[in-house]
């Protein structure tokens, strides 16, 4: 027989993981931001999608959007006996890999059809993990819902930087005058 804890214990061991998931999760997306620069000339020269927001807005936001994900993880590792604890789990660990392989990927060696389809893959694993999350617990499935609203986001933005600069695609970059049909 097994014993359920209260609700009220549930959050407290949630929180007592979210101190440990959080930074974590904050730091993995800190760390993968280090192996490639918005600042890079290559970027610099690219033509920006009309959506396109300041750039202040992308700390700010997977800042916010990592916490959500640290505490959503927290709330399903605490979900013991779940059902499907341990596929959500597996799922969020999928995601996550190919979330910090993103900008590396994209501002590191300049593939911008590549990080298109890398991001076609986390779409897929984002909304896989977020409908199981739901299912272990309907606060992590919440939790994980902006953050599958932005990489739906940024899908539609990779798509639109391959489309307005295909020849950069790898690195290549085309000057002004070059892109003039003689």
């Amino acid at each position: 027989m097994s014993m359920l804890a209260a609700n009220g214990q549930h959050r407290r061991d949630a929180w007592r993981w979210a101190i440990l998931t959080v930074p974590v999760i904050v730091g993995l997306g800190f760390l993968s931001g280090q192996l490639g620069s918005a600042d890079s000339p290559w970027f610099a020269s690219l033509e920006k999608p009309a959506i396109y927001p300041p750039p202040a807005t992308f700390g700010i936001v997977w800042t916010i959007l990592y916490a959500l994900m640290g505490v959503a993880l927290a709330l399903v590792l605490t979900a013991r006996g779940a059902r499907q604890r341990r596929l959500a789990l597996g799922l969020f660990v999928v995601q996550l890999l190919l979330n910090l392989a993103w900008t590396p990927l994209f501002f590191g060696a300049y593939q911008i059809n590549a990080a298109l389809i890398l991001l076609l893959a986390l779409d897929v694993a984002v909304l896989a993990t977020t409908i199981v999350f739901f299912r272990v617990r309907r606060s992590a499935g919440l939790l994980m819902l902006p953050y599958l609203a932005w990489v739906l986001f940024a899908t539609v933005l990779n798509w639109q930087f391959l489309q307005l600069n295909p020849d950069a695609d790898g690195g290549r970059t085309v000057s002004p005058f070059q892109r003039v049909a003689l």
